[in-house]
């Protein structure tokens, strides 16, 4: 994973710069970690921690017996780890660890490197300190006669001292475009589930899981210039006491499909978790700098694999986002990539 490969990462926010497919860079990013520092608020590629999405309030209701202000940092919620999240941080690394199997995709093994951050007791107003890893893989397999590119992301985390228990919900913030082009218009997107959680207007959910009357599961819709516009929590498992802090021992479960008429090229998005957030970019407004274009509105499509949003103030959802000490926390995200 060098800078001349098709996959390349950074340091900081342990982000994944590029993965390209046929001459195509897939995700959006910038050349150097330097514009990522100054103009990453879309936060392209990073890898998202303490707690991905949202937190109703800025606050953890109960841990350890209390409760835990944290930063209001999306109106008056805390997103994605507040001001200074995992994914704004250096983490060390990338760690060469060997060949590694991706499970799940038949024949796939390839060269692994590791990224790790320690995350103190109190960071950003979280209870107790955690270490954190990111394992990134990258192998090459062919079905169907194609030459597919594999990358999987293995996200892990254990609570080392402060606290008896933390809040915990990792995931990498990849923009996907298979186009080339400026904006997402004309990608093809199959969601496998169309079951979501209803959100008030700050994206805090209001209800359990409810069909989502603009897709349908398993059927292709196209995005256009200006819609479908979603930014929702899609629900893949619908039984949240059944899901494990630690999901890597589960099967991998397709997400998102999605490829590019122009192009021919492919995306999938598969997890182990049980949600996955679906955002077709609305917010993008980032400015050019040397090297890079200005993106702005729909300029690359997220699928964030995931816990439930706001899991931690939930109790019937809770228990899927709270790492004791002793315990892991864990999750797997792959993508496979292929030129049609």
């Amino acid at each position: 994973m060098s800078s001349e490969a098709p996959i390349t990462l950074l340091p900081l926010g342990a982000i994944l710069q590029s993965l390209t497919i046929s001459g195509v860079n897939i995700v959006q990013g910038f050349p150097t970690q330097a514009d990522y520092e100054a103009h990453n608020a879309p936060h392209f590629g990073e890898s998202i921690g303490r707690v991905a999405n949202r937190i109703s309030g800025a606050k953890i209701n109960a841990l350890n017996g209390s409760s835990y202000p944290l930063a209001a940092n999306n109106g008056v919620n805390s997103l994605h780890g507040g001001n200074v999240g995992w994914g704004n941080r250096v983490w060390e690394g990338p760690t060469p660890t060997g060949l590694r199997k991706i499970e799940g995709v038949e024949g796939a093994e390839g060269e692994s490197v590791e990224f790790k951050i320690l995350s103190e007791d109190g960071d950003e107003g979280f209870p107790g300190t955690v270490e954190a890893k990111a394992i990134y893989t990258a192998a090459k397999v062919v079905e169907d006669g194609k030459e597919v590119t594999v990358l999987e992301i293995e996200y892990s985390a254990e609570l080392l001292s402060g606290a008896d228990e933390t809040a915990i919900n990792m995931t990498n913030h990849s923009y996907f475009n298979l186009s080339g082009d400026p904006t997402i218009e004309g990608t093809v997107v199959t969601l496998t589930t169309n079951t979501y959680l209803p959100v008030d207007a700050g994206g805090i959910p209001t209800a359990g899981p409810a069909p989502f009357a603009a897709v349908s599961a398993n059927t292709p819709f196209t995005l256009g210039a200006v819609s479908p516009d979603i930014d929702d929590c899609f629900i893949v498992n619908t039984d949240p006491a059944s899901v494990p802090v630690d999901t890597r021992s589960l099967p991998l479960s397709l997400h998102v499909a999605a490829n590019h008429p122009k192009t021919g090229i492919h995306l999938e998005v598969s997890s182990t978790e049980p949600a996955f957030q679906f955002y077709t970019g609305r917010y993008i407004d980032v400015p050019a700098v040397e090297g890079a274009p200005a993106r702005g509105v729909r300029a690359g499509f997220c699928v964030e694999p995931s816990r439930y949003v706001n899991a931690i103030n939930e109790p019937e959802w809770r228990d899927m986002m709270i790492l004791k000490k002793g315990e892991k926390y864990g999750c797997r995200i792959v993508y496979k990539a292929w030129k049609a």
